[in-house]
C-alpha cells in the first residue's frame, strides 16, 4: 500500500529570500505553522501530489523535504511553474491510474467538467475550489484536499492523504482518500 500526501492551492509567493524561515512563519487558520503540520502529516509518505496554484517553484522544493513530488499547474501559477508542469497528467501508481488536474470555472459543476478530461482512471485529484471533496461518482474517486493556507470558499484549511492499494481487485476501491482538517 502506498500513502500519498495531497495538497493544493497553497498560493505561496515571495521569492527565495530566507525560504526556511518564511516557511516556518506561514500560518494556517488553526494558528499552527504549515511546516509543523507537514512534519506531522506528511513525514514518511511515498509521494506528495500538488494539484496546482503552487504559484512559485520554491514551494515544491520545500515539500521535497518530506517525499518526492508530482504536480500540475493551476490558473494562478507563475510562468516558471507552467513551464515545468502540465495542466493535467495521469500517474500510474502500481497499476492504479490517477488523474491530476487543477480545475477551472465556478465550484458548481467542477466534477462534471474535470471528469470529461480523463478516461480509464480510478481517481481524479483536483483543486481550484479550495473546498475539500471526497466523492465517488461512477466508480471514480474525486478528491480535492482543499487549501492549507486559504479559506476563500471553505470554512477551514485542509490537506489530504490518499491510500493506494493495488493488491485489491479492480472491482474494489483501490484508492481511498482522507481529508485532514487543520484547525
Amino acid at each position: 500500500m502506498k500513502r500519498i500526501g495531497v495538497i493544493s492551492d497553497t498560493h505561496l509567493s515571495g521569492g527565495k529570500i530566507s525560504l526556511r524561515s518564511a516557511w516556518n512563519r506561514i500560518m494556517t487558520g488553526g494558528g499552527t505553522s504549515l511546516r509543523e503540520i507537514l512534519e506531522r502529516e506528511f513525514r514518511g509518505l511515498d509521494l506528495i501530489i500538488h494539484t496546482g496554484d503552487i504559484v512559485e517553484l520554491w514551494v515544491l522544493d520545500l515539500l521535497r523535504d518530506f517525499a518526492p513530488v508530482e504536480a500540475v499547474a493551476g490558473n494562478m501559477d507563475s510562468s516558471e511553474v507552467r513551464q515545468e508542469f502540465p495542466e493535467k497528467k495521469i500517474l500510474d501508481i502500481d497499476g492504479v491510474k490517477i488523474g491530476l488536474i487543477h480545475g477551472w470555472g465556478p465550484p458548481q459543476g467542477i466534477i462534471e467538467r474535470i471528469a470529461q478530461e480523463f478516461s480509464g482512471v480510478e481517481a481524479i485529484l483536483f483543486g481550484h475550489t479550495h473546498t475539500p471533496c471526497e466523492q465517488v461518482k461512477e466508480g471514480i474517486l474525486f478528491f480535492n484536499p482543499g487549501s492549507p493556507t486559504d479559506r476563500f470558499f471553505s470554512p477551514f484549511n485542509s490537506l489530504g492523504i490518499l491510500q493506494v492499494d493495488s493488491s485489491q481487485s479492480v472491482l474494489e476501491n483501490r484508492v481511498r482518500g482522507n481529508i485532514i482538517r487543520l484547525d
